[in-house]
């Protein structure tokens, strides 16, 4: 082959590449999500849509290599091509549930199909004397396309507007049904035999380790200011990326690929470790990138260059394994950790590890067994004394502190944020804002990404130590809807007391003044109107009894530890509303109380109510308990 026809076959070979990874990278996995939520597709309908991408792509996958009807893989690359250029041009439609799981069964379908025909005929579609190269660099330009800043904050539909367009390209670039798919010569064999159940485990841990790190970055803001916000992040990530990828390319054919996925292990877990702590963002970002393009080279030179695969047919079958379960199945899975856990946890480090470096390390052992040894005992003899170290040396904690650590070792950042999102409804339901500064400062940060439970950023300053001990012991006796779990064992010992102490001080500058502003809230005329003496009868079962008749549960558990002993509202008087001077005022701040609760007493709030589930409570108290005296109302 002349060198002409090298360089246009290895430009042919890495642009498809490069084009299949740009799709799925900034229009399957980004652009697509951000349209669905600018159409309000969330929560379970979301997961519907992604499953039902996911069904595409692994379908298609396992039966690309048996389509006979395509017995082309040029018309097979192009079909696959054009079904995602088809399917990126649809997604800028007013979809709706089922239409969106429609077009997402053709991204994954068309992903499919297009995936595992590129890799079982790329060799015969580049360059037969840089294949890796080729690879390396259709890769690596993929992702440094992804991450240009302009191109990379367009909005979905310009993303979807250029993936059709990329595809469509594609179609023009495939080869034409004149050029061989069979390479002239096999490449090289790798220098060790890998099993084939292995590679895809490899890979598997590695996509499930990258899902989960790129999820929990997009959706926890301080980790994204740290990595992913800003034209210098987005560059620096960019030039990593490609330079990742020809550095993958290079060891692969030096040093084969086990070399290469035990890299982008240690680069990923080193990575999603760092992730743990927000103030550790910036050598995360650093990492990751490169962990990123080591293992997609791999991905993508493994089935087509690399595999031990007798025939093309072969290849093409160990193809669709690989991506329908390292490639889909992994990223679900990954993706599922990021929205359920907000991090990676070690032990699922571990294991990854485990899965990924046992096969180097056991290569490793046979050859050079004196020298591991030695190297792993300096590390243990190392590891052990600096954790003898730390711990001598390590101060008496306050019992603020203890708690935080009982907080974050019971997990209830899984549940429970510690941020109230500017401009939103947070700021009347849980408290003021604090500075991003503020929340650097916090070793470390506890923001969270997830409200199974309330915020609790202001929590000190909304409810007293006495309502929170009685809310570990037991969550439905005070808050009738509440799904957490007793943490009365806590109280055995010290660590339910410090945990309490940990929470009473959280608590801002400007909750007090926040209190104050809340005095100014009253239901919607809306709501008033809507009101339901039924429905309120139902929720002050819910939430109020409890405290407020003489058998309620945390009345009889309690009444001895109450700074002031809740009202009795079977006998009366409703409240004494000395602040309230005009019956409309007293009807406010009826609401007010049921809403927010009466600081400095333990009197919690309800701020999850809505506006018309408050009138109701209001409007039954104002029906059916007694009404204030006439010696209370001139009192006041």
């Amino acid at each position: 082959m002349s060198n002409g026809h090298t360089r246009s076959a290895a430009a042919r070979g890495g642009a498809l590449v490069a084009v299949t990874y740009v799709y799925f990278l900034i229009f399957a996995q980004f652009a697509f999500l951000n349209r669905l939520a600018q159409l309000g597709i969330g929560g379970v309908a979301l997961k519907v849509v992604m499953a039902a991408m996911a069904l595409g792509g692994i379908a298609l996958s396992m039966s690309a290599p048996r389509l006979a009807r395509w017995p082309s893989p040029q018309l097979r690359l192009r079909a696959g091509l054009a079904c995602c250029a088809v399917a990126a041009l649809l997604s800028l439609l007013p979809l709706n549930i089922a239409t969106a799981a429609v077009v997402a069964l053709l991204i994954g379908a068309g992903l499919g199909l297009l995936t595992v025909t590129l890799v079982t005929h790329l060799a015969a579609w580049c360059s037969p004397r840089y294949p890796l190269l080729t690879v390396g660099l259709g890769t690596g330009f993929g992702y440094f396309l992804c991450n240009v800043p302009g191109f990379f904050a367009a909005t979905p539909q310009v993303h979807a507007a250029a993936a059709a367009l990329l595809c469509a390209a594609g179609v023009l670039l495939a080869p034409p049904d004149s050029v061989r798919v069979e390479p002239a010569a096999p490449f090289p064999s790798p220098r060790v035999h890998l099993p084939f159940a292995f590679v895809v485990a490899s890979f598997a841990a590695l996509v499930w380790l990258d899902s989960a790190a790129f999820f929990i970055i997009q959706h926890t803001p301080a980790l994204k200011a740290g990595t992913w916000q800003g034209t210098a992040h987005l560059w620096t990530n960019a030039v990593l990326h490609l330079g990742a990828a020809l550095a993958s390319a290079l060891l692969l054919r030096r040093s084969g690929l086990l070399t290469v996925l035990a890299a982008a292990f240690c680069a990923l877990a080193a990575a999603c470790w760092l992730l743990l702590d927000p103030a550790r963002a910036l050598p995360a970002s650093l990492l990751y990138p490169i962990g990123v393009s080591l293992y997609s080279v791999a991905l993508v030179a493994y089935p087509s260059l690399l595999s031990s695969a007798a025939s093309t047919a072969h290849r093409a079958r160990q193809a669709g394994w690989l991506y329908a379960i390292a490639g889909w199945v992994a990223s679900a899975l990954g993706i599922g950790m990021g929205q359920n856990l907000g991090h990676v946890p070690p032990l699922f480090l571990i294991g990854a590890g485990v899965v990924v470096l046992l096969p180097a390390l056991f290569v490793l052992l046979r050859r050079r067994p004196r020298e591991l040894l030695l190297t792993a005992s300096i590390l243990a003899i190392a590891f052990t004394g600096a954790r003898l170290q730390r711990h001598a040396a390590q101060p008496a904690l306050t019992p603020i502190e203890r708690g935080r650590q009982i907080y974050i070792s019971e997990g209830c950042i899984h549940c429970h944020s510690q941020y109230v999102r500017p401009q939103t409804a947070d700021v009347l339901m849980w408290g003021p804002t604090e500075s991003l500064d503020a929340i650097h400062a916090q070793q470390p940060p506890l923001i969270g990404n997830r409200r199974q439970g309330p915020d609790l950023s202001q929590i000190g300053g909304r409810r007293s130590p006495l309502w929170l001990k009685m809310h570990f012991f037991d969550p439905r006796a005070v808050s009738g809807s509440s799904i957490m779990p007793s943490y009365e064992f806590l109280f055995r010992d010290q660590r339910g007391d410090d945990l309490v102490v940990y929470l009473a001080s959280l608590r801002g500058p400007g909750t007090m003044q926040h209190v104050v502003d809340e005095g100014n809230w009253k239901p919607s005329q809306a709501a008033v109107r809507a009101a339901s003496v039924t429905e309120g009868h139902t929720l002050y079962l819910r939430f109020c009894a409890t405290c407020h008749d003489p058998g309620g549960a945390t009345h009889l558990r309690w009444k001895a530890s109450f700074y002031r002993l809740p009202p009795d509202f079977t006998t009366g008087p409703l409240l004494d509303l000395p602040s309230a001077s005009t019956p409309q005022k007293r009807f406010d701040r009826i609401a007010q109380l049921v809403r927010f609760g009466l600081p400095g007493t333990d009197m919690p709030g309800h701020e999850y109510l809505t506006d018309q589930q408050v009138a109701s409570i209001r409007l039954w108290l104002l029906q059916n308990i007694a009404k204030p005296t006439p010696q209370s109302i001139a009192s006041e």
